[in-house]
């Protein structure tokens, strides 16, 4: 009898004690604003579900030859614009030696890329003819 005694008492307790935790808890709301948001890549989706805009990490990667010379790509943050139909029009990239932005759309791109040595500046219209502005 003392068993079963005790076991009343100590649910009883615990009820009490999950009532008084349970009140002093803030209720989840919906349009609550989370501190921080974590993790490797981010994307933004329209309402037909196709990826509209993207930030991501990229790892470093070893590759055959970059066309200025270098033989790696290191680790990047990358962030992309989408359009409706899926063509990236804005790139943002962050290198551990540098950074680059191209700018894009029918007419053609321009590209700002300051890696390393190098600073350079693109332009490319839509019929593949470039000119480069180096300083």
């Amino acid at each position: 009898m003392k068993g079963h005694r005790l076991a009343v008492v100590l649910s009883v307790a615990n009820f009490v004690m999950l009532a008084f935790h349970l009140a002093w808890l803030e209720p989840l709301r919906a349009d609550a604003i989370a501190p921080v948001l974590r993790g490797r890549a981010l994307e933004l989706l329209d309402e037909k579900g196709h990826v509209r805009a993207e930030i991501k990490v990229l790892p470093a990667q070893p590759i055959p030859r970059m066309p200025d010379g270098s033989t790696t790509y290191p680790e990047t943050v990358q962030l992309r614009l989408f359009t409706s139909t899926g063509g990236p029009h804005v790139k943002l990239a962050a290198t551990e030696d540098g950074a680059a932005m191209v700018l894009g759309g029918e007419p053609g791109y321009v590209q700002v890329l300051s890696r390393g040595a190098d600073t350079l500046l693109k332009l490319v219209d839509r019929e593949g003819r470039q000119q480069q502005i180096k300083p």
